[in-house]
């Protein structure tokens, strides 16, 4: 089996992980996970994104989210950005984010049901704020939901998926991130998928971002790995999922990810028992269990219980 000597991680839970979380975070607690965060070793953190606050009352403070962080130098912090008018919001505080991240459903009516548009129309509003992102020195990463299945439309084809993400390297994309965004994926499909998409996309960083609605996760990211996958998108605390549909339950954790690619000797440049004291963190802010197994079972201890 060839895999990588290390792999690159992006932090999602500030904005995948808190738009889904049913009561009111306060902006203070924000502010201050994601500070944590960034002195865990994470390099890329997603801090929030310029929504509209009635389709996402959760995201409502991006502004205050965005400019009261403060991050160490080389950790960089980005923003979904969901169309134009969301560019022009977030870029009235351009000096505080790094990057931009954009996105679309690989299903028609994944696409429709959240964000009320054709493939074809996202796509042609898309490329236009790719290249205005551009302009403005951002990094960009575009992202692929239901790229591995859609809850409405089942199976989808790779090659579509490959096909949109072309279109978008070709609008002006660093990097495309696949979701797996309902976790209808199974490994043997994520190793075909990301094999195919090695060959076809070339010149263009591949992200994989897997959910764990199915307790499938983890044993995904081993797949990609194979394929030759080096950057992941997880969310501390397992936190997240997808509001469309319902029961679509979160991202791999971050420290579960961290957890078993160490222990597989791939490095990750992450502090994990910093990073399991943020989730710790979160944990309390919420009051309420988390999915991560890392969280609960603690790091693996090789040391014989004698001398623990």
């Amino acid at each position: 089996m060839s895999i990588p000597a290390e792999i690159r991680v992006r932090e999602v839970g500030p904005r995948d992980g808190f738009q889904n979380e049913p009561e009111t975070i306060a902006t203070a607690d924000k502010i201050s996970l994601i500070n944590a965060l960034g002195r865990t070793g994470l390099k890329r953190i997603e801090v929030t994104s310029f929504v509209r606050a009635d389709v996402i009352p959760q995201l409502s403070d991006a502004a205050e989210v965005l400019t009261g962080i403060n991050l160490p130098d080389g950790v960089s912090a980005s923003v979904l950005i969901p169309n134009r008018k969301g560019l022009e919001n977030a870029l009235a505080h351009r000096s505080n984010f790094d990057e931009v991240n954009v996105f679309l459903s690989a299903s028609e009516t994944h696409n429709k049901r959240n964000v009320n548009r054709t493939v074809a129309e996202s796509v042609a509003g898309l490329t236009e704020v790719l290249g205005v992102a551009g302009g403005e020195g951002l990094r960009r990463e575009a992202v692929i939901s239901t790229s591995f299945g859609c809850p409405f439309e089942g199976k989808v084809d790779p090659a579509r998926v490959i096909g949109l993400a072309a279109d978008l390297a070709e609008a002006g994309a660093d990097e495309i991130g696949f979701g797996d965004t309902t976790g209808m994926a199974n490994p043997v499909q994520v190793r075909e998928f990301f094999e195919l998409a090695e060959r076809e996309l070339g010149g263009v960083e591949l992200t994989a971002h897997f959910h764990n609605t199915r307790g499938q996760g983890l044993a995904n990211v081993l797949a990609a790995l194979e394929a030759g996958v080096t950057s992941f998108e997880s969310s501390f605390g397992e936190l997240g999922g997808c509001p469309v549909p319902a029961g679509a339950t979160g991202n791999i954790a971050t420290e579960d990810l961290v957890s078993m690619v160490e222990e597989m000797g791939i490095g990750t440049g992450i502090d994990l028992e910093a990073l399991l004291g943020v989730s710790r963190q979160v944990r309390d802010v919420l009051g309420r269990p988390l999915g991560s197994h890392t969280l609960v079972a603690g790091p693996v201890d090789w040391s014989p219980a004698s001398e623990r």
